[in-house]
């Protein structure tokens, strides 16, 4: 018995060691998940899963609890057989320990309580007719609308949504996807692994919160995501009555009101936060685009670790015009290109910072002719130090690429191209005259918002990606977001090698290309991550002098325009594709390749040449792909039969109709016609291409020839993927660390997707940039290799060299996180401003027009107070009052419009007067006097006057802003004695200057929102 150990008894009972949640981590957005979600899905029964679950589940204990249970103890005469499992109950146990005394384990056992619910529910959904599908969705509202809440319906609802997704898309939610919708419902990040199906995850979620009524964004990283989501998930929810809406870099204000109408809208953080910015800055109630004044519900955030950690390091701006010297930005860097770095001036690489030296500053004095370079009337100091720092940090093709003329900035963690943001403070301009281009005015900020307070003003925010775990503390405290870790549908199989670490970035390049080379022999595609347009060009050129056929992805626009059918096609067998950061998240990588995409390029490249003479503009619609050492697609008869009628009837509507259409036009006519290949049956699209008109004929004909095509590529991807698979499955290459390891786990999770086979490989050198910027000692590193090896061509493995250099990464890791803490303080301080003063600009654009006024009077009355609280004393007798300076700032703040009114009052004379007034028991309060003092103009007649004239000596009276004192009530007539003198002289401005009221009211709001 005294042998029986704790392992043991786990073995034997393993539900009874459950781990209390830690309460550090409880979140008030998902009472749901932290608080052991015990909720009830409607009205169905679970059957039998939910009464065993509640035979295992152990009491959720409160923290400090401690656990005390009888154990059976085992038999000592169990025969052999018993001892054989109970050695295999522990082996188990000792391989799962870990995961089952992890919190995330417990929270993914309780959801599936909800998955058995969906589950039962399914067979009636697949029961039901569309239309009864679809009056699901009323039957939901009006549910809501009698009392019932969204945890009420969810199973339900996930039901339908499953159900719908199957009708219209082909696509049936896994189990694991159901886990996660619950979880972006219940306002948490899901993090589910590549290829896992998260964007039909958010349907689920989306739709429930739909049914408010109040709105839902669903947030992607670019505008072809949202659109590519809004179309192909939107099928779904416009099956169930759902409208759904687009936002787009290119709308205009009246395409957007519409879409942020709709009840889901997709969009990209930046539109939606630019959008929040320019609504703010609106001069009427037209002018608004989002849902005031309520414009934020629910949202749910794609890649939410690139939008809200990445994004996080730079506030969105709104820029206007700013007064600059233009032609100080070209001399100043030319006298950059005389200074010599660590003799004129010091670098350092990590804080982007540049200083000059004396003997520096007295070069650039020189060259510049001038005799300080900080003189006020003369500044060249910011001009100079800014061409600095575009000559040393800000590198063509790593961080900005020049196009048409004009500099783009490439997004170091996405490697996109952003087309309209600029660096501040000079910086763009120095840039631009660097490289000789038309220098743009400088730029002051107008408005601003960080993505950190932007997403904070959803009162409900969830977001799902493949990489968050490594930043739950950060979502936790500054979103309380929790990560929860969904498990797979099938198991990773995927295969990641050791780091290889190089001492020389040419030795790491040259085992690159061997790598590369020796996977294309054996057929496996492969996948090369770089971190710049710069490195991704420089290998492409040591496999083109190698005769190794591939494809390159990075910002440059003419292979940027062909990113999604790059990365389509990239798990084709013998596929070498090279990369930037581009393809770490978007599109999947299918082993086999994607058979809609590959049909699409069979239909164009067999139908464009006969469509239009136009060339294609590269830079616009992107280079050709390179085929070369893929497979081709084997088209059967009847394919071949449709691409021959189809390409006949261009060349007639082309020769007979006269039908002429650009590269571009054309391309669109085809993607028409494919999108009619979706929306439309086979039975249909004969009908139609059986018109008398060959022109309306045309469209049916290419979505027929394209449905045709799309079986045979279906075949023949199927067929590569297997092939593929028996191979190896896709093989990924990074090449270098990024300064975050999420950066890396999504690189390496391209690999291995929905249980396919796959390996990835680092490599990487100690001359890389990220160790070059953060000044790194690698000095260890590079005497234990060359003690190892003299070759720079053969790396050095091993765990001990590994752990340092990650290390050095989660060094850079904690020192951008500071950076985005820093900069989530201080906008706090600015966010109490802008809060206060975009709620008054909101609510004087959407409120009655005579709010404004009254927002006018009450700031007179404050700016009176602080007049005569400054110059009284409430403890004190009026004789003891600064009255006369009381007296010059009321001339002052009124443009001395009452000096003659006052004309004949001298200090002594108002003492004695407020002193008598003192005395007066009962004063009426809108037409009081005070003796010997002027009366104030006579302008609040009408009941509507003399009840804010009461109303506001109410407000006087009550907002504490006098201390308590024996002239305490005097100080506060004294407050209103001026404030009705200052009231009634705007009254009677207005009635003097002839508008009529409703048109003053209109002039008073537009000044109001400019004025902020």
């Amino acid at each position: 018995m005294a042998n029986n150990s704790l392992a043991t008894k786990a073995a034997m009972q393993p539900h009874l060691f459950h781990s209390t949640p830690k309460p550090d981590v409880l979140g008030t957005r998902m009472p749901g998940i932290y608080g052991g979600l015990r909720r009830s899905y409607g009205s169905i029964a679970v059957k039998s899963t939910t009464r065993r679950r509640k035979q295992r589940m152990p009491k959720v204990l409160n923290h400090g609890d401690t656990i005390t249970r009888s154990i059976e103890l085992p038999n000592p005469n169990e025969n052999a057989g018993t001892d054989l499992f109970r050695k295999k109950d522990l082996d188990y146990l000792r391989k799962n320990w870990r995961k089952m005394t992890s919190l995330n384990y417990w929270i993914i056992r309780d959801y599936h309580v909800l998955v058995s619910a969906v589950n039962v529910l399914e067979p009636d959904m697949q029961r039901l007719t569309n239309k009864q599908l679809q009056a699901k969705t009323k039957e939901f509202r009006c549910r809501l609308r009698d009392g019932e809440t969204l945890d009420d319906i969810q199973a339900e609802a996930f039901a339908v949504v499953r159900e719908a997704a199957r009708r219209t898309l082909g696509m049936r939610h896994f189990d694991v996807q159901i886990i996660g919708g619950a979880v972006l419902h219940d306002g948490a990040i899901a993090e589910m692994k590549t290829g896992e199906g998260k964007t039909l995850v958010s349907t689920l979620a989306a739709y429930l919160n739909s049914l408010t009524g109040r709105g839902v964004h669903v947030v992607t990283v670019n505008d072809y995501l949202a659109q590519r989501d809004a179309e192909w998930m939107g099928r779904i929810h416009r099956f169930l009555g759902i409208s759904v809406g687009l936002i787009q870099s290119s709308m205009g204000p009246e395409e957007r009101k519409a879409n942020y109408t709709c009840d889901i809208t997709y969009s990209s953080n930046s539109e939606i936060g630019f959008d929040y910015l320019r609504d703010n800055l609106g001069q009427s109630k037209e002018h608004l685009v989002m849902r005031w004044p309520k414009p934020f519900n629910f949202a749910i955030v794609d890649e939410v670790d690139s939008v809200l950690i990445d994004d996080g390091r730079n506030p969105l701006l709104i820029s206007g015009e700013a007064p600059s010297d233009a032609a100080r930005f070209p001399v100043a860097a030319q006298v950059a290109n005389l200074l010599v770095r660590d003799y004129h001036y010091n670098v350092e690489l990590k804080e982007n910072a540049v200083e000059l030296t004396e003997e520096g500053i007295a070069t650039a004095e020189l060259a510049l002719d001038t005799d300080d370079l900080w003189d006020e009337r003369d500044p060249w100091a910011r001009f100079v130090i800014n061409a600095l720092k575009a000559k040393e940090f800000y590198r063509r093709d790593v961080n900005y690429i020049v196009k048409d003329g004009q500099v783009q900035i490439i997004n170091e963690l996405t490697g996109r191209v952003e087309e309209r943001r600029r660096w501040a403070d000079g910086i763009h301009q120095s840039v631009e005259a660097k490289e000789g281009v038309d220098i743009h005015p400088d730029t002051s900020v107008v408005a601003q918002i960080t993505y950190q307070s932007l997403f904070k003003l959803y009162p409900k925010l969830s977001g799902m990606t493949g990489t968050a775990k490594t930043e739950e503390k950060e979502f936790l405290k500054i979103y309380q977001m929790p990560v929860v870790e969904v498990p797979t549908n099938l198991t990773n199989i995927r295969k990641d090698l050791p780091l290889q670490v190089f001492a020389t970035a040419s030795g790491k390049w040259e085992k690159v290309r061997e790598e590369v080379e020796f996977m294309y022999s054996l057929g496996r595609p492969v996948l090369v991550g770089t971190t710049s347009v710069e490195h991704s060009e420089y290998l492409s050129e040591l496999l083109r002098e190698w005769e190794i056929p591939h494809n390159v992805l990075n910002a440059r626009p003419k292979y940027a325009a062909r990113e999604a059918q790059i990365v389509a096609q990239a798990g084709r067998k013998g596929a070498i594709t090279i990369s930037t950061n581009m393809a770490g998240r978007g599109t999947d990588i299918i082993l086999g390749g994607n058979h809609e995409m590959l049909a699409e390029e069979i239909i164009e490249d067999s139908l464009m040449c006969f469509m239009t003479k136009e060339a294609p503009n590269i830079d616009m619609d992107g280079a050709p792909l390179s085929q070369l050492g893929l497979a081709k697609v084997k088209l059967s008869p009847s394919s071949l039969g449709s691409l021959a009628k189809t390409v006949v009837t261009v060349k007639h509507v082309c020769q007979r109709d006269g039908e002429i259409w650009s590269y571009r036009e054309a391309k669109s006519k085809i993607s028409a016609s494919l999108e009619l290949s979706r929306s439309k049956d086979v039975n249909e699209l004969e009908s139609l291409a059986g018109g008398e008109s060959s022109t309306f004929r045309l469209g049916p004909m290419i979505a027929l020839a394209y449905l045709a095509v799309l079986k045979d590529c279906k075949v023949h991807c199927t067929k590569e993927g297997l092939e593929v698979k028996r191979l190896g499955g896709l093989h990924v290459i990074g090449t270098s660390l990024h300064e975050s390891r999420r950066i890396d786990n999504q690189l390496r999770g391209r690999a291995g997707r929905q249980g396919d086979p796959g390996s990835t490989r680092f490599m990487i050198s100690l001359q890389d940039d990220m160790f070059v910027k953060f000044n790194f000692n690698t000095e260890w590193a590079v005497n234990l290799i060359s003690k190892v090896t003299s070759n720079e061509n053969i790396p050095i493995e091993g765990d001990t060299i590994k752990n340092q250099l990650l290390g050095l990464q989660k060094s850079a890791e904690q020192y951008y996180f500071g950076l985005r803490k820093n900069l989530v303080e201080f906008d706090e301080v600015l966010e109490v401003q802008r809060k206060h003063v975009y709620d008054l600009r909101q609510s004087l654009l959407l409120d009655d027009t005579g709010i404004c006024r009254q927002r006018i009077y009450q700031y007179m009355q404050a700016v009176m107070d602080e007049i005569v609280l400054r110059n009284v004393n409430s403890h004190k007798a009026p004789r003891y009052w600064n009255l006369r300076n009381l007296l010059d700032d009321f001339h002052a703040i009124t443009e001395r419009a009452f000096v003659d009114t006052f004309a004949g009052v001298s200090e002594e004379t108002f003492a004695v007067s407020l002193e008598h007034f003192c005395r007066m028991h009962i004063q009426e309060l809108d037409t009081f006097q005070i003796q010997n003092l002027p009366v104030p103009p006579d302008m609040f007649k009408g009941i509507h006057a003399k009840a804010f004239s009461f109303k506001r000596w109410l407000l006087l009276t009550s907002d504490g802003s006098v201390m308590s004192g024996k002239y305490q009530d005097n100080v506060n007539l004294l407050r209103k004695y001026f404030g009705d003198f200052l009231i009634a002289s705007y009254i009677e401005a207005v009635r003097d200057s002839g508008y009529d009221n409703t048109y003053a009211q209109e002039v008073e709001v537009l000044h109001f929102c400019i004025l902020p």
